[in-house]
């Protein structure tokens, strides 16, 4: 159970602490890695900055003690989905450099939509955490033990379903390389049938 506390009464927000002040900055550089992620026009570089918006998050679960969070994000997000991004990439043969045939042109539409998300999903935690504070100078709240049993009890199974969609991703990639290799060694316009007119 996460201990929360009235910390709100002890200092506000013209009195920040050591701890709120690196959360700020972490989160900063985290959402400039995200921004970078979603321009780029080199996939590489792309999965490359999607693992500094990772570890700039594991290092924010951590300011807020949640250190069992922080290292499922690093092993599996940064070292399994990653790492799966990579080989997907490498095996679909992309392009190293820049891929300007990446861009579909509906960068307003996308960036619509973003927008729209964000300002939803942070006006559901605002008003869901309005009056709740969590004292990040205490001790750790989010213990391994009551992480993992509210996650290995209550959302075990769209865990597992993760592990299933990372798994029909990998699948995924395996096809698709292999099908573009097979239409690559078959010429398009090559005759098949066999030569009977120097049998005869």
């Amino acid at each position: 159970m996460i201990a929360l506390t009235t910390a709100a009464e002890t200092h506000g927000f013209l009195s920040p602490t050591g701890v709120e002040i690196a959360f700020l900055l972490v989160g900063l550089v985290t959402f400039g890695a995200a921004l970078v992620t979603v321009t780029t026009r080199q996939l590489v570089h792309a999965a490359l900055w999607l693992v500094v918006t990772l570890g700039g998050l594991a290092v924010e679960y951590l300011l807020l003690t949640a250190e069992f969070i922080a290292w499922v994000q690093v092993l599996i997000y940064v070292g399994s989905v990653v790492v799966l991004l990579l080989f997907g990439l490498m095996l679909t043969r992309a392009p190293i450099g820049r891929s300007p045939d990446a861009d579909s042109g509906n960068r307003w539409a996308a960036l619509t939509v973003a927008v729209a998300a964000a300002a939803a999903l942070v006006w559901v935690v605002v008003d869901a955490f309005r009056t709740t504070w969590i004292d990040l100078d205490g001790p750790a709240a989010g213990s391994t033990e009551a992480t993992g049993a509210s996650l290995f009890q209550n959302w075990v199974l769209p865990f597992e379903a993760l592990s299933v969609l990372l798994l029909a991703a990998l699948v995924g990639a395996i096809v698709l390389s292999r099908k573009a290799k097979a239409d690559a060694t078959t010429p398009s316009g090559a005759d098949t049938r066999p030569d009977t007119e120097g049998a005869r």
